[in-house]
């Protein structure tokens, strides 16, 4: 594995959901680096793939309430701990739960493992909406997914804030999270 800057020059073989991101990333004139991998299943092969990137890919949860009628993408450090009460208090909404892969198929175009602020890009209804952990905010660089679980990104975050969502037409709450019981 290694850093590479932007899209691979090889297409061949690479899902259109992937193709998509990276389209939209350079008409925003958004930089990146690329490293494409096997599917980290472990937190060793993850914690390899951060060191090539130089940023821990933050953990991203794709939840939604008991009624299946609001859905939410948490992005969070990796090393927090989720705890469902703490988060349902500050968005309002009590009895959250992991989405099912086919929500995250309808809403995202992304399956289990690849979950990723990209894949708002394909959330054209607006129903999913984004809660960040302040901790995210304040790293420079943000890791994750081109909506597949074989490459890993790297950008700024300033840039995935203040251009990537605007073109997405999506915002984000801000909340925080403790990860303690």
């Amino acid at each position: 594995m290694e850093l590479l800057k932007g899209r691979p020059e090889n297409e061949e073989g690479r899902l259109p959901r992937e193709i998509r991101t990276y389209d939209l990333l350079d008409s925003l004139g958004i930089e990146y680096f690329r490293t494409d991998h096997k599917a980290a299943s472990t937190m060793e092969a993850c914690n390899e793939i951060d060191a090539i990137l130089g940023v821990v890919i933050c953990k991203n949860l794709f939840l939604c309430n008991r009624q299946k009628t609001d859905f939410y993408l948490l992005m969070m450090p990796g090393d927090k701990k989720f705890k469902t009460k703490e988060l349902s208090a500050q968005i309002g909404s009590s009895r959250l739960s992991f989405a099912e892969p086919e929500d995250m198929l309808k809403y995202l175009d992304i399956e289990p493992g690849a979950v990723s602020i990209m894949g708002l890009m394909n959330d054209t209804d607006h129903a999913v909406q984004l809660l960040i952990d302040e901790d995210v905010l304040k790293e420079e660089d943000l890791g994750c997914h081109p909506c597949v679980c074989t490459s890993s990104l790297k950008m700024k975050t300033k840039e995935v804030i203040d251009k990537f969502l605007p073109a997405t037409s999506h915002d984000y709450i801000t909340v925080h999270l403790v990860g303690e019981d």
